[in-house]
């Protein structure tokens, strides 16, 4: 495939270390209701939050609206708007894959009215684990033409996969990438594959789902790991974190906040909030001192890869 241009300068919207993540706003887990979500959004203003990522795919379009309503009196040069393409809506609020540049461009232009917004700043592909070819010859180039026309500020491409996510590194001209699930302090296979490369080619890494859809906030029998139940070794891995972190006075919120931030190709982190109150603790797990005897004891004891580097 040919090069779609050079790199772009790391950090292209020098954006700050946490933002909020809003699929939770679009009724992920649970129905919540507009004041709700709303209030959500603005206990997160409330205590400095200005990154906000969304997706159509959050809730059919609600978390848009939602987040939309909440920001309309924001000053909005003060925040970075991320939302993505890739899935258009049909009436009904199904997700179809379009990954042309036609379906770009509608997809954008959808998430513009439900935000209620004339721009915003940064656009992803999201999701395009079984469609490559098109993400990668279509879609990019269509947000490439976009950016360099200043419809957008920056672009990226959001993935589940690291080792999938990595083949939109190189030579694509992409700003950022979104990783979600996979550099977490329960597993960090995005150590070896995704992040020394985006280093290398000065791609910013955006790290989401930090607690493994659930699965950090509160390790127990049912709790959601990749958005179904965790497997039973997976659960046991999560309380042996939280036992190591209880031993040494950590909440097991709090290390999991603070481990992605520590490697240096990492801008920013979005954690996904319901409430005010976990919009709250989140910020309050960001600032909670942890000992570094915590993390030599999690590496000793083979729960996280030698080579992460840690706060």
């Amino acid at each position: 495939m040919t090069s779609l241009g050079p790199p772009q300068r790391p950090n292209t919207l020098d954006l700050p270390a946490f933002g909020l993540g809003c699929a939770p706003i679009g009724d992920l887990y649970e129905r919540l209701t507009d004041a709700h979500a709303l209030a959500t959004v603005h206990r997160a203003l409330d205590l400095g939050i200005r990154l906000f990522d969304v997706a159509p795919r959050y809730g059919a379009g609600l978390a848009e609206h939602r987040l939309g309503r909440a920001l309309r009196d924001a000053d909005r040069t003060e925040i970075v708007i991320s939302t993505k393409v890739g899935w258009l809506l049909d009436d009904d609020g199904a997700a179809r894959p379009d990954f042309s540049a036609k379906g770009v461009a509608a997809s954008l232009a959808a998430s513009l009215d439900r935000l209620g917004v004339d721009a915003v700043d940064l656009v992803h592909i999201h999701d395009p684990d079984d469609h490559l070819g098109p993400a990668l010859d279509e879609a990019l180039p269509e947000l490439l033409a976009l950016r360099a026309a200043g419809v957008i500020r920056a672009i990226g491409v959001g993935m589940n996969d690291s080792g999938l996510l990595s083949r939109f590194v190189p030579d694509t001209g992409i700003d950022y990438v979104l990783i979600a699930g996979r550099y977490t302090l329960l597993e960090q296979p995005a150590l070896r594959d995704l992040l020394p490369l985006c280093l290398d080619h000065g791609v910013g890494v955006i790290v989401g789902g930090i607690y493994n859809s659930g699965l950090l906030a509160d390790p127990r029998p049912g709790a959601k790991y990749n958005y179904a139940s965790a497997p039973e070794v997976v659960l046991e891995r999560a309380v042996a974190l939280r036992e190591h972190c209880a031993a040494h006075g950590v909440p097991l919120k709090a290390a999991a906040v603070q481990l992605p931030p520590a490697h240096p190709a990492v801008h920013s982190v979005v954690i996904g909030a319901a409430s005010p109150e976990e919009a709250a603790e989140n910020a309050a797990m960001a600032r909670t001192p942890i000992p570094p005897e915590l993390w030599q004891d999690l590496r000793e004891s083979g729960l996280l890869d030698p080579r992460a580097p840690t706060p």
